[in-house]
């Protein structure tokens, strides 16, 4: 298989968040044309894009809009359930750790850490906030997939580093410095 670009997926992204509008207003077929159109790029990159993955759609008729949408998913990976642990129970935190659309998409926050004592023990819809020590061990154990960052600038970069000592190979960055 060929290597896809950062591009790439990007664009299979809001081909998905646009299938899911169109699907969600009844509408079951799109050309390349207007995919390409609501997209913002060319009907022929629609089609270059979708052909990495194989064949979709009919010459002329276009592209089955439940069909494409599931195969996206799949290709994107949000067919199957992500381990996410969140590092940093603050305001940031919390905001994530409540936002429902991620367990809609996969995404399921099953650990939560954080160094402050005072929220280490808090129970947040069943989970109980972990102190940060317990953070490389506990991803290990657990094979957390994905690990959200939520902590101040100055402790950013520490967290990430032990991550990727623990070998997540997903984050997600929502502290305020670029890593």
């Amino acid at each position: 298989m060929k290597k896809v670009s950062g591009s790439t997926v990007g664009r299979l992204s809001l081909y998905l968040r646009l299938l899911t509008e169109t699907q969600a207003a009844g509408t079951s077929t799109i050309s390349s044309e207007e995919l390409a159109r609501r997209s913002g790029t060319s009907a022929a990159q629609v089609r270059k894009d979708l052909s990495f993955f194989g064949t979709f759609g009919k010459r002329g008729l276009g592209y089955s809009v439940p069909e494409l949408r599931a195969a996206l998913r799949s290709i994107l990976g949000l067919s199957r359930r992500w381990r996410v642990a969140l590092v940093g129970a603050g305001k940031i935190g919390a905001a994530l750790f409540g936002y429902q659309d991620f367990r809609r998409q996969g995404f399921y926050i099953e650990a939560v850490f954080d160094a402050d004592a005072s929220k280490v023990g808090q129970l947040w819809e069943g989970l109980v906030v972990r102190a940060d020590v317990e953070l490389e061990a506990s991803l290990r154990a657990e094979q957390i997939d994905i690990v959200i960052v939520a902590v101040p600038a100055e402790a950013a970069q520490r967290v990430v580093d032990r991550v990727v000592r623990a070998g997540v190979r997903g984050i997600l960055n929502f502290a305020p410095v670029k890593l």
